[in-house]
């Protein structure tokens, strides 16, 4: 069901921003990659992301946010899309570490990491064995897939957008 946003409101990925409270940084709009010729399957998949600084990634003190995602989605998207703004200094086509993720649960409904990804996890901080990149990281299976989304991973320089 469509709820108009109050007058004067941002409305974003379905959530509304009211101006009560200092801008918070999902507000900004953030680049991302996306291929209009990528097929994505039907949002069936649930994800759980876990968010160790949930402000700052979201303007809320929510920390467990669950979304459906669909196969052929990179959980970057996923995340954007439902308001969870997760770093991604190159625009999610693999050229840095800043979407750095733990997959706690389900590795095997995504698809695997390339020799590319794995070349560019290994320059994150906190390195485990769950390490992902978050714009590499495709949906494969029919889940669930549980994400944990580290704190410190911020880009300390951004770029303003033109």
């Amino acid at each position: 069901m469509y709820v108009p946003a109050p007058v004067g409101a941002v409305r974003r990925v379905g959530i509304v921003y009211d101006g009560t409270r200092p801008n918070p940084r999902w507000l900004s709009p953030m680049h991302l990659k996306r291929s209009d010729d990528h097929h994505h399957g039907p949002p069936i998949v649930p994800i759980t992301f876990h968010l160790e600084d949930p402000e700052g990634l979201t303007g809320t003190e929510k920390k467990e946010w669950t979304v459906m995602g669909g196969e052929g989605e990179s959980l970057l998207e996923v995340a954007i899309d439902n308001g969870i703004n997760i770093e991604h200094a190159c625009g999610g086509v693999c050229a840095c570490s800043t979407c750095h993720v733990y997959v706690e649960r389900g590795m095997d409904q995504v698809t695997e990491a390339t020799e590319s990804e794995e070349d560019r996890v290994e320059e994150a901080p906190g390195l485990r064995r769950s390490s992902r990149l978050s714009c590499q990281c495709e949906i494969k299976g029919t889940g669930p897939i549980v994400v944990r989304v580290p704190a410190w991973n911020r880009n300390a320089v951004k770029e303003i957008p033109h």
